[in-house]
């Protein structure tokens, strides 16, 4: 360019700039060639430079080259500052966001409906609420963006109520595919998944299409709802309409399979990956048959994939380290654990130790797991001291249990299960008064234990059941059900392992809900006979 004098032509170097901001190889370069061979670029060119980089791996380039846009008295346009406002929402920088606001209202840009909304999301994004709500009102006519906007931030803080209200004001004339998206999607990272099955069927008889993202969302719902039915009708409609199933379709598709039970269909789904599976689509196998406990097959998919020249990530090794853990295999474990720096240039995350102590304690290697704590270059965390805790009570190793227990209850003081769990240990060494006074300072500082929740999916519906539960329209016949079942396994000499339970600190009420409702024994005496089971568990038992 600089040979044949294409390189003051504007035509040519808004060509040539563009392909470089276009890779974070050149973007350099392309700043470089932009304030040191150009003279006096005009407002077009400034606004390509800022938007390039606003969306580059290094926004805060585009907020630099913002001051350098002032020193040179280069003239604004309206086009600036969204680019501007977009660098600081991927920064989440709040103060550069007030900054460049009074820049756009001194200028004279206050009103221009673009930088209004740029300036909405990134109050939103940095968590700034007030500021972001305040703008939106003051919109006489906000449109699509606008809304979406102020959505998408309480949606992403989990403010969920704040968000429904708003989308539900929203016209209906204006809300579009992201709209309906943006609260889905908000209600499954809130753990509020009946709630986005909801919405994303009554989005689908509003006539409005379910893109890819609101079809993930839909699924990761299903996921951790076991609603296998309302998961397959999804994966039938994705079918139906030709939408195709990408990387992330694919990873949604066989999370929701191997989660409600149906691994052979999350299997076929890989399978029928024709396009080269990215390292995602690997890793949702590898969680897959790690969460079924198919610790071997989880090798073998982990070997594979790498004999394909997929390289493994931090995730990826987390489900293979899981997968060992559940299954007993030790050694493969460690063995992964301890070359993943060296073989596939991963430092191990919290995550990785946490699943190497929880392979220990498994298998009864307590000694080595609480060396293994101890040697972490960072600071354990209650899962991790919580997960050999466990692996204590599981091996009588009283000792060891009980300063772990002090140390839990320390740094988490308002679980419950930490007391509980805490207070069964003293009392596996028949340390009765102290079990007793863990106990009173749980109830002294008014710390309750999450009860166990476990859902059933039948016929497209999703039953829920809490340890004790009476809210059910079917309770009294369940409960009858279960009797009837219980009789017949005392008969056949079952008697339930209460080495867990504290039945002189509870009472004959809590004594009945602890050994013969749990709510897995509710969920499943809720099951017609001959029915496909699946159920979910959460909470602490």
């Amino acid at each position: 360019m600089l040979k044949s004098g294409f390189f003051h032509d504007p035509y040519a170097i808004t060509k040539f700039l563009s392909f470089c901001l276009s890779s974070s190889t050149f973007s350099s370069y392309a700043q470089d060639v932009f304030l040191n061979g150009l003279d006096r670029p005009d407002t077009f060119l400034w606004n390509l430079m800022i938007r390039g980089l606003s969306s580059s791996d290094q926004p805060q380039s585009s907020l630099l080259l913002y001051h350098r846009m002032l020193s040179s008295s280069a003239p604004h346009n309206p086009y600036t500052f969204p680019f501007l406002l977009k660098a600081c929402s991927n920064l989440s920088a709040f103060q550069e966001t007030t900054q460049i606001h009074a820049h756009l209202t001194k200028l004279g840009y206050a009103n221009d409906v673009y930088s209004v909304n740029s300036l909405i999301n990134s109050y939103a994004v940095t968590g700034r609420f007030n500021h972001a709500r305040l703008l939106f009102d003051r919109i006489q006519e906000p449109d699509l963006v606008s809304w979406n906007s102020v959505i998408k931030g309480y949606a992403k803080a989990g403010e969920m109520d704040t968000a429904s209200t708003l989308f539900r004001k929203m016209p209906e004339a204006k809300k579009n595919a992201i709209s309906w998206t943006t609260i889905i999607s908000g209600y499954v990272q809130a753990g509020m998944n009946k709630e986005a099955l909801q919405l994303f069927h009554e989005m689908h008889n509003s006539n409005v299409p379910p893109d890819k993202v609101s079809l993930a969302s839909a699924l990761s719902a299903c996921a951790q709802l076991g609603a296998l039915e309302q998961g397959r009708w999804i994966h039938s409609y994705a079918d139906k309409e030709r939408i195709s199933i990408d990387s992330v379709l694919a990873c949604a598709l066989i999370d929701m399979y191997a989660k409600c039970g149906d691994m052979e269909e999350a299997l076929r789904v890989f399978k029928n990956r024709k396009k080269a599976k990215s390292v995602q689509v690997w890793t949702a196998l590898i969680s897959g048959y790690a969460y079924h406990g198919l610790g071997g097959e989880a090798m073998n998919t982990f070997m594979e994939m790498q004999k394909m020249g997929v390289k493994p990530n931090a995730i990826t090794l987390t489900a293979v380290l899981t997968a060992c853990s559940y299954t007993g295999l030790v050694e493969q474990g460690k063995s992964v654990f301890y070359t993943m720096e060296r073989d596939h240039n991963v430092k191990p995350t919290i995550e990785h130790y946490g699943c190497v102590v929880d392979l220990l304690g498994r298998a009864g290697l307590l000694d080595e797991a609480n060396r293994l704590v101890q040697k972490m270059p960072m600071k354990a965390n209650a899962v991790i001291w919580g997960s050999l805790l466990k692996a204590c009570q599981i091996h009588k190793n009283i000792e060891l249990g009980e300063r772990i227990g002090e140390i839990l209850i320390g740094m988490d003081p308002n679980h419950g299960g930490r007391y509980v769990h805490t207070a069964n240990i003293h009392a596996m060494g028949g340390k009765w008064d102290k079990a007793a006074e863990t106990r009173r300072l749980m109830k002294d500082k008014g710390v309750v234990k999450v009860p166990g929740c476990s859902m059933i999916s039948l016929e497209g519906t999703t039953h829920e059941f809490t340890a004790g539960d009476r809210s059910h329209a079917e309770i009294e016949k369940i409960r009858t059900k279960w009797r009837t079942v219980r009789r017949e396994l005392e008969g056949n000499g079952y008697v339930p392992e209460l080495e867990d339970v504290l039945l002189d600190l509870a009472d004959d009420e809590e004594r009945e809900a602890i050994v013969h409702q749990h709510s897995e024994k509710l969920a499943v005496k809720c099951l017609p006979a001959g029915s496909e089971m699946i159920w979910r568990i959460k909470g602490q038992k």
